[in-house]
């Protein structure tokens, strides 16, 4: 039965094997029971600075293991946790963080030779609602009434009794994650904790994942697919295995070196794994399987991933939590290489007519529509932007343009916007980018439209 409690879920695995690798990053190995008593100590401290439940806690952090005892923390409080990414600008953060009204920000006191810290001081003046920062690193950092260190609030959590966990509604917003914004300001995605769950226990039972496994975090954790990554790691109760930021040979390095056997990524993380000078001599041999999502992946692509890892292929969105429908092992070898897989179970699919919105038959194309527990409550502050992509019987249009055959299976052939008509034909970018993807001397293509006063575009 699904258990959408995070708390309850790694409580269970703390409980039973207190001592089982739980986050690992470089020389620091924390333990289940380890994190817990982190998270415990970490809730505490926060509660005592007011977080309440559904109050905005930021974090501006890389693929660190405070990210996972924040997350883990914040959930505790019945709180939202807003990931940031650590590459955004000054003008950038400052929307994000008025937008979500941020009562806390956890930030990397320095990331190489910038000082990030020094931004969010600077920022601090003109957010009524941020009163609090917490600095992690450089423990010699300033500390007052608003400025934290992680590790004083540690000590403090831990000299105290622990906060009581809150009980809330697993239909509450857990997480904020912000979209790209490339077609106008950044839209901030709520899910629920159901939903990250959700998805999280349908991926562990698709690729078979238990306690034994060793998971890479090399996926930036400010995206729905490294949040995703996390929490299918926690409830498995297996260990994640930490990357700051992906760099191939080190990610082999971290392969070999910790006997990694699940291992995640965009399709390019792959390719450029695969084009490491040592690729060939290395001893990949504990790598079981991972999914490879994020963008299209060619069955080319596919076929020499599984070469070394039997991967599956996912398709979803920041907005579906994120897994819509993922590969399985026992699927035919054709549909494993060209399709995204068959939609987890407990989500209903259908393809949409592009101008009426009539519900296609089998084999058309049309635009995914997605129904079910991983869909997102909506965009923050955006009810119309929310309105506009949901039917009136709850199904979530994606902008995708697919089509599902008889037995299930979902092909994904592009994004509605970027369909090319020509001379009264529709022309798919991403079916053609397959082809040209089969050159050998090609790596990757983009398929775009140029206008043209006889066919169109």
């Amino acid at each position: 039965m699904d258990s959408y409690n995070l708390l309850e879920i790694f409580a269970k695995h703390a409980k039973n094997a207190p001592d089982r690798e739980c986050l690992v990053f470089g020389s620091r190995r924390l333990t289940y029971g380890q994190v817990r008593s982190d998270v415990d100590a970490l809730a505490t401290a926060l509660h005592d600075l007011g977080v309440t439940p559904g109050a905005r806690v930021a974090v501006d952090l890389p693929n660190w293991p405070e990210w996972v005892v924040l997350f883990l923390a914040v959930s505790k409080l019945g709180a939202v946790l807003v990931p940031l990414n650590s590459s955004l600008g000054y003008h950038e953060l400052k929307y994000l963080l008025r937008h979500t009204e941020a009562k806390v920000a956890v930030v990397a006191q320095r990331l190489g030779d910038v000082d990030c810290f020094e931004v969010f001081e600077d920022l601090e003046g003109s957010l009524p609602d941020l009163q609090y920062l917490v600095s992690v690193g450089m423990e010699d950092s300033w500390a007052d009434d608003r400025i934290h260190r992680w590790s004083d609030l540690l000590a403090r959590g831990r000299s105290r009794d622990p906060v009581a966990g809150t009980l809330t509604d697993p239909k509450d917003p857990a997480a904020i994650l912000y979209t790209s914004g490339t077609m106008g300001k950044p839209k901030g995605v709520v899910l629920s904790l159901e939903s990250l769950i959700f998805t999280a226990e349908r991926s562990v039972d698709a690729l078979e994942q238990s306690a034994d496994d060793r998971v890479l975090l090399a996926v930036p954790l400010f995206t729905i697919f490294g949040l995703h990554i996390v929490l299918s790691g926690l409830v498995s109760g297996g260990t994640l295995v930490f990357q700051e930021r992906f760099e191939p040979g080190a990610a082999l390095d971290l392969i070999e070196e910790e006997g990694i056997t699940v291992c995640h990524g965009v399709p390019t993380m792959f390719q450029l794994l695969m084009r490491e000078p040592s690729f060939e001599s290395r001893n990949l041999s504990t790598v079981r399987t991972g999914i490879a999502a994020g963008s299209p992946v060619s069955p080319d692509l596919v076929r020499k991933i599984r070469r070394w890892n039997d991967v599956q292929i996912a398709y979803g969105l920041t907005e579906t939590g994120p897994t819509v429908s993922i590969t399985r092992f026992d699927d035919p070898t054709e549909c494993r290489e060209s399709t995204v897989g068959r939609p987890i179970s407990g989500v209903e699919v259908c393809v949409l007519e592009a101008i009426s919105g009539d519900v296609h038959g089998p084999e058309a194309v049309g635009e995914l529509a997605v129904r079910g527990p991983n869909v997102m409550t909506g965009y923050l502050r955006m009810p119309s932007e929310t309105n506009k992509l949901f039917t009136e019987d709850g199904f979530f249009v994606t902008g995708d343009l697919a089509f599902v055959d008889e037995a299930g299976y979902v092909t994904i052939v592009g994004r509605r916007r970027a369909m090319i008509i020509r001379g009264g034909h529709n022309v798919f970018p991403r079916e053609l980018e397959d082809v040209l993807r089969t050159h050998p001397a090609l790596d990757d293509a983009c398929v775009v439209g140029i206008p043209n006063e006889i066919l169109g575009s």
